[in-house]
């Protein structure tokens, strides 16, 4: 995936004029640190190149969570060496930067293997791009930075400079894990947990709203662990958080993501029933519904406690639906085990779900482990997986069918005449409207359902006019 630059901030000075462009894998927190890369450039006078071609600078954002994310990073740094080359036979110099989890993790592997990358930097340091682009030229070096520093990289990022008309939005507000799965790299490359103050993350949320936000979704890699220092002093929790950015004037939508099982409390779920702007759709993930394997995970729930909070959850509303992560063949997951797994899909009924099979992570203590489940097994295991999740899909999007749906528009649909939006489970939702609708929330009809998308009619039945 490819995240434009935002243009410069109008305090950026004019000349010189640099191009940079962005490649981002990953997760959602990764979109976000591309987006805050270009803000962070900007005051530099880097604006979004046209093309890959035309760049001054190329940023690689990586992840490092799924199966060969390194041979897929090498394999991309192999076609910019190219790129590279070409700038500097015509006399211009192409800065090549590789950042976020697998530059984290295996920063000095990369410099040996692709001497030619200019710069090398983790999820926790690209806020000093400035000082490490200007190192690399001064120098001719290759400059790494995979510390983590004491202080918060968001104590030193500038203002975000917020383009106009976005109608939804991230906003980071937590970073890190200390959850320790046994299979995840995430607390090795993203660091300890750590919040934003509150003060930091409204107004934040105030300027999203401000340049045109309409939904925010709120990010971290334990989001529901966020217990951040409050305006006035003392500790806020998420759902105390929820509760402010829901008094925001303008901000219709409230989600949050990726959420931990052990973190769900009280106050968080019974946020779910009192606040409209909260949509019911919650990414929730359980990853095994054997005791035994979230044991040897090190999730520190079972699956009768993730049924617990599901029966909760529904209790305070309702109508929410779920989303949730899978891992099949972890090693030792015999067949029983497996079919654990399915038997908890069947009790909840997932709304949509991601599954995976188990790929051992460098430097995890799941990837040491002897009894590794035979690939064959693991995929005939994912296979029966991904069939029953898509199945419960199809059948949660079939439901829609008939009922009138508060839908945000976001932008032009696929066809000429039509326009896309969202439901407030996250679905895509297609229709023949007019592009004056986007950005406002409407009242449609769900007239169809596909494997990963509605289609709806507007105005919706006995609706004269689109809700403001």
């Amino acid at each position: 995936m490819t995240v434009p630059t935002r243009p410069a901030a109008e305090t950026a000075p004019a000349a010189p004029r640099r191009r940079l462009h962005v490649i981002t894998w990953g997760c959602q927190m990764n979109v976000y640190d591309s987006t805050r890369m270009g803000d962070v450039l900007a005051p530099l006078g880097y604006g979004p190149a046209a093309s890959l071609e035309d760049a001054d600078m190329v940023i690689l954002n990586t992840c490092h969570i799924r199966e060969h994310a390194t041979e897929k990073l090498f394999s991309e740094l192999g076609r910019l060496r190219r790129l590279k080359d070409a700038r500097r036979a015509g006399g211009e110099r192409m800065l090549l930067a590789v950042a976020g989890c697998v530059a984290q993790a295996e920063g000095a592997e990369i410099l040996r293997r692709a001497p030619y990358v200019d710069m090398v930097l983790g999820p926790q340091t690209y806020h000093r791009l400035p000082e490490m682009i200007a190192e690399a030229e001064q120098s001719g070096r290759a400059v790494i930075a995979t510390d983590f520093p004491p202080e918060s990289k968001f104590d030193h990022l500038p203002e975000a400079a917020l383009p106009a008309g976005g109608v939804t939005a991230f906003l980071a507000i937590q970073e890190g894990c200390d959850k320790f799965c046994s299979f995840c790299v995430v607390p090795y490359t993203r660091g300890v947990e750590a919040s934003r103050p509150a003060a930091a993350v409204l107004a934040e949320a105030r300027a999203l709203v401000a340049s045109g936000a309409r939904e925010i979704t709120l990010l971290g890699q334990n989001v529901n662990a966020w217990h951040g220092a409050a305006p006035a002093g003392g500790e806020w929790t998420l759902a105390r958080l929820l509760y402010a950015l829901a008094e925001i004037p303008g901000l219709t939508r409230l989600r949050y993501t990726t959420s931990h099982p052990r973190d769900m409390d009280d106050d968080l779920i019974a946020a779910h029933g009192a606040l409209p702007a909260l949509m019911p759709f919650l990414h929730l993930p359980v990853q095994s519904g054997s005791d035994r394997i979230l044991a040897a995970m090190n999730r520190r729930h079972d699956a009768a406690a993730y049924l617990g909070i599901v029966e909760r959850l529904r209790r305070a509303r309702p109508d929410i639906a779920l989303s949730s992560d899978f891992i099949v063949g972890y090693p030792g997951e015999t067949a029983a085990e497996f079919a654990a797994t399915l038997a908890l899909v069947r009790e909840i009924g997932f709304a949509q779900a991601y599954s995976f099979k188990y790929s051992p992570r460098p430097g995890t203590p799941a990837a040491r482990a002897a009894d590794q489940v035979p690939e064959p097994e693991k995929e005939a295991r994912l296979a029966a997986l991904q069939d029953l999740l898509a199945a419960q899909q199809q059948a949660f999007n079939q439901s829609q069918v008939g009922r009138r749906l508060s839908v945000l528009i976001t932008g032009r649909g696929r066809h000429a005449g039509q326009i896309a939006g969202r439901s407030p489970y996250l679905q895509a939702v297609h229709l023949a409207a007019p592009e004056t609708l986007i950005g406002r929330e409407i009242t449609v009809t769900i007239a169809a359902a596909g494997p990963r998308s509605l289609a709806g009619a507007w105005p919706a039945e006995d609706e004269e006019h689109a809700a403001a």
